[in-house]
């Protein structure tokens, strides 16, 4: 019974496995960041905290629209269509770029919200000039998303991933020079973080461009484009499976952003000690994400084949993957919940020991429920990608709409504001839109591929 499924795990796996180590590599510029930063105090830890929460609203909007690609590169691909692959590169670059700008505009626009929100104004301060800069690195990071995406689409996972090693690299390097103040560099705080980010997207972008340009079998789809020549019937078709995807990605980050405001609301350590329990969280979050693109990209495939009971045997294949993974991680944050945070922070820092000591014990509480939403956040996102696959993206938008926005936020604010649970309310809000999600869109995904059997 289940060798059915277990014969899978070992191609899934390599599959997902760049896509992982590509997407902790998104997370780990959040982390080296957090890291040095953390070691400056709290109120620097708190302010990229709020900087970046308007920058990940931004990001999961250029993130969810960019992956309206793989699917129509993955259809293409199991059908041997090179020039539709092709095509929605090109559109789909398009988008992305223009996507980018606009988004960057609109934070810079809603820059003076921060003054309005109840935040401690120290924070404020200095998340003002870090925010400027961060916004401006979306325009290259999701540029370099179009290309990930069509490079997935192929089924080559790998590049992605190598172009992300690099601006790891770059990003931990300039956080040093200019973080601390490091050779002779200037000492900028934040705003060094906010630099090497910058850059290192920046790099990100060229670089895969560069290893694509590079490969024979690429070099059709990435090179020679006519701009000239735009199909509005491509266009709208992006469009129509880029929005709703952008929006379910939207309504799950805004949520975790609207925690990190909530926590703003507690004060600078129960924000700092939710930054330290999000960024953990993200990371493992991103091992659901890789498995959902595998998902993703092997639900489109069958679908070009029109292989639907092998399309239901391998999604389900990669379900049981993603639960047995999430009750590892689960098992890791309820071990280490007390020790997790004392990476963050200075713990020798004699004139912020009695803040350091209350964000510690605020995020261990916090990993206590975060060990549990592993396991929800892990399968909602991979069922999301097979239903991406099969390029139903219009009833999951509701369904993700309804779970983290009528069921998840009015718990967090409900129990974060009005009850002695505090900061642990605000995450078991989290803890039940998550699983919401969960449930819904499995219901949705069973009901869907039924049908197809049958017919």
């Amino acid at each position: 019974m289940f060798q059915q499924y277990t014969k899978e795990f070992a191609y899934n796996l390599k599959l997902s496995y760049p896509v992982i180590l590509g997407m902790l590599g998104h997370t780990f510029v959040a982390f080296a960041d957090n890291i040095m930063v953390g070691q400056l105090g709290p109120t620097e830890l708190a302010a990229v905290s709020l900087g970046n929460s308007f920058v990940f609203i931004a990001m999961s909007l250029g993130i969810g629209f960019s992956t309206a690609i793989t699917p129509l590169v993955a259809e293409a691909d199991g059908a041997g269509n090179q020039g539709a692959g092709k095509n929605a590169l090109k559109h789909g670059l398009v988008l992305c770029t223009l996507l980018g700008l606009s988004l960057f505009g609109i934070i810079l626009l809603c820059k003076p919200l921060l003054h309005h929100m109840e935040q401690p104004p120290e924070v404020v301060e200095l998340a003002v000039p870090y925010l400027e800069l961060v916004a401006f690195s979306l325009v290259p990071l999701i540029m370099f998303q179009a290309f990930k995406q069509f490079s997935e689409g192929l089924s080559q996972t790998k590049y992605p991933m190598y172009a992300t090693i690099l601006a790891n690299v770059v990003n931990i390097t300039l956080n040093y020079l200019f973080i601390f103040g490091s050779f002779g560099f200037p000492k900028l705080g934040v705003v060094g973080a906010a630099i090497g980010t910058l850059a290192s997207r920046a790099i990100m972008v060229l670089f895969i461009w560069f290893l694509l340009n590079r490969k024979e079998k690429f070099k059709p789809f990435v090179t020679h484009f006519n701009f000239k020549n735009i199909e509005k019937k491509m266009i709208n078709k992006i469009i129509s499976l880029g929005f709703p995807s952008s929006m379910q990605m939207f309504f799950e980050v805004a949520i975790f952003t609207a925690a990190i405001w909530l926590s703003g609301v507690l004060g600078k350590n129960a924000q700092a000690a939710n930054q330290i329990a999000l960024n953990l969280s993200s990371m493992t979050f991103m091992v659901g994400m890789g498995l959902s693109v595998a998902a993703m990209i092997r639900v489109g495939n069958q679908k070009g084949l029109q292989n639907f009971r092998e399309l239901k045997r391998i999604a389900e294949s990669i379900f049981f993957l993603t639960l047995i993974l999430e009750i590892v991680f689960a098992t890791l944050f309820l071990v280490g919940r007390h020790w997790f945070p004392t990476i963050y922070l200075d713990v020798d820092d004699i004139m912020n020991q009695a803040d350091n000591t209350e964000v510690i014990i605020i995020a261990a509480k916090l990993l206590l429920v975060a060990a549990f939403f592993q396991i929800s956040d892990g399968l909602q996102v991979v069922v999301l990608g097979a239903l991406r696959g099969l390029q139903d993206v219009k009833v999951p938008m509701l369904i993700t709409f309804v779970a983290y926005w009528l069921i998840g936020f009015p718990a967090s604010f409900y129990l974060g504001l009005y009850t002695d649970l505090t900061s642990t309310g605000i995450w078991i809000g989290l803890l039940l839109g998550l699983t919401a999600s969960a449930v819904m869109l499995y219901l949705r995904f069973k009901y869907l591929i039924q049908k197809l059997i049958s017919e």
